[in-house]
């Protein structure tokens, strides 16, 4: 009924089948099973050899084309880091400048509003700058500037959002002063030059010496009393002159500070009730 070949296919299924079940239930052929596995590695290792090579070529060996394109990529992705390593020193930086305008405004009496400076003029010749604030926080016209440090100038225009400031070291500039050591008064004039100032005035016999800080007096109405403008660094007799020549170093970083406050003195207020 069947044929020899089906014969045999069948006998050889349940032959396999049969084999199947002893291996499952018993444990005869482990010691079989344990000589073949060692006698087909070897076959296996040959069979994997192409993979093996491939791999490893792969592996090893990278195009010119790709090598110049990952290399391209390595070098943008370090400027990009770069930059951005750039910005986080700056942001540290200003964090700094925030803290230290913060820690001198505890110092003050007067209701402050923290600024920032938007632009500076374009010719040394003229000490100004634009700060961010304007008549829409309460700014006015002859308001004081101050930074960190020391006073800074005083607002000379003043617009709906943004104003102009003219720094104590313009040339155009003079500033009532006293020595915080004696009281000794004096005009400190600009001189176009954000590293000194000049006082008026200063007869031969006046109490100042090197390194006498000074303070606004308060005179003139313009600038509040107290604030620091500067320190003497510089006292020398002008022949033919009955008056000296004596140098200050402005107290305020008037080329560089980016942050600052503006006073609202007794007689204005501030309309928005910034108080720091």
């Amino acid at each position: 009924m069947y044929s020899p070949f089906l014969r045999q296919i069948l006998i050889l299924a349940l032959l396999a089948t049969g084999l199947m079940i002893i291996d499952r239930s018993t444990e005869w052929f482990k010691p079989a099973r344990v000589v073949i596995d060692q006698l087909m590695r070897p076959l296996y290792w040959i069979t994997n050899i192409p993979d093996n090579v491939l791999k490893w070529g792969e592996d090893n060996f990278v195009g010119k084309s790709e090598l110049v394109k990952k290399n391209e990529q390595l070098k943008q992705e370090i400027l990009i880091y770069r930059g951005r390593l750039q910005r986080l020193s700056e942001l540290a930086t200003e964090n700094l400048r925030l803290m230290q305008l913060l820690n001198a405004s505890e110092l003050l009496f007067d209701r402050i509003l923290v600024t920032k400076v938007i632009s500076v003029s374009p010719t040394t010749q003229r000490h100004t700058i634009t700060i961010d604030k304007g008549t829409k926080n309460g700014a006015y016209v002859g308001q004081p500037v101050l930074d960190s440090e020391g006073l800074m100038g005083q607002l000379i225009r003043v617009h709906a959002n943004h104003s102009v400031a003219l720094l104590i070291t313009d040339s155009s500039h003079a500033l009532p002063v006293k020595v915080l050591r004696n009281g000794v008064r004096s005009i400190a004039e600009g001189r176009s030059d954000f590293g000194r100032l000049t006082l008026r005035y200063v007869s031969p016999t006046a109490d100042i010496k090197l390194g006498d800080q000074l303070l606004s007096s308060g005179l003139g109405g313009r600038y509040p009393a107290g604030y620091p403008v500067g320190k003497v660094v510089g006292i020398q007799d002008i022949t033919g002159s009955v008056f000296m020549s004596v140098e200050v170093e402005p107290s305020a970083l008037l080329d560089r500070s980016s942050h600052l406050l503006l006073v609202f003195t007794s007689d204005h207020s501030d309309p928005l009730k910034n108080k720091l």
